[in-house]
């Protein structure tokens, strides 16, 4: 059994607390009758009607995305500003951002309307690498590196350990890739920050051992079936 908001999100009627408003206006019908309670459970054999319609699971589908900045991580923005759902063209389904990519990062970013999945790669103790190609303003040293890698004191507790490597120096700027498992808010920027090299550019080059592969910025790919299986075998 499953909570009716619930069924209702997955069939793509709207978002959880939306189909709780939905729920309570009375536009719900269970095997006939309607239903006004919150948290009501279903069973997969009832016949669910949403404004005399009957619904059904919609079909689940997973998209990459290089994300350019300037775009906010988020299905609708109260400012205004572009989503990337903008950039998201000829997809019927609602689908969510998997995560969150800061408003000034780009990279990869996957979106899907499979919540269970979702929950899975953004709950912090599965420990999904994500990896950013970082650069910082001036040349941090050998010591400096490895407090990121060692695990940097924020205010919201130390970071984890995290793997830094493909180390490139500029006139002014050093370019370097990190890997972390965590998702705090604006955490790579932050850890940068905190050893005294802000970030001039970011972005996220690969989640878990999904890459962007000459993916062009702004434009989206659908995951292939072997690619949303080995998504789901990180679960195993």
């Amino acid at each position: 059994m499953e909570r009716l908001q619930k069924v209702m999100a997955h069939a793509g009627i709207a978002s959880r607390r939306k189909s709780e408003e939905i729920i309570a206006q009375g536009r719900v019908k269970v095997n006939g009758r309607v239903v006004t309670e919150l948290g009501t459970k279903v069973f997969p054999d009832d016949i669910i009607e949403v404004d005399g319609k009957i619904i059904t699971e919609e079909k689940k589908i997973y998209l990459l995305l290089n994300k350019p900045a300037g775009y906010v991580t988020t299905v609708d923005d109260p400012q205004g500003r572009k989503t990337v759902l903008d950039l998201i063209k000829g997809v019927s389904q609602r689908i969510y951002p998997v995560g969150r990519l800061d408003y000034d990062t780009s990279g990869l970013l996957i979106l899907t309307n499979d919540g269970d999945l979702t929950h899975f790669l953004t709950h912090p103790s599965h420990q999904i690498d994500k990896t950013y190609r970082v650069e910082v303003k001036g040349h941090p040293g050998r010591s400096d590196l490895r407090k990121l890698a060692e695990g940097v004191e924020l205010e919201d507790g130390i970071t984890a350990p995290a793997r830094v490597n493909s180390i490139r120096r500029r006139k002014q700027t050093t370019l370097f890739n990190i890997t972390i498992h965590e998702g705090r808010n604006r955490q790579v920027r932050r850890m940068c920050e905190k050893i005294g090299f802000p970030v001039i550019n970011l972005k996220r080059i690969a989640f878990a051992f999904l890459r962007l592969d000459g993916l062009p910025e702004g434009e989206f790919r659908f995951l292939s079936d072997q690619e949303v299986r080995r998504l789901k075998d990180l679960k195993e």
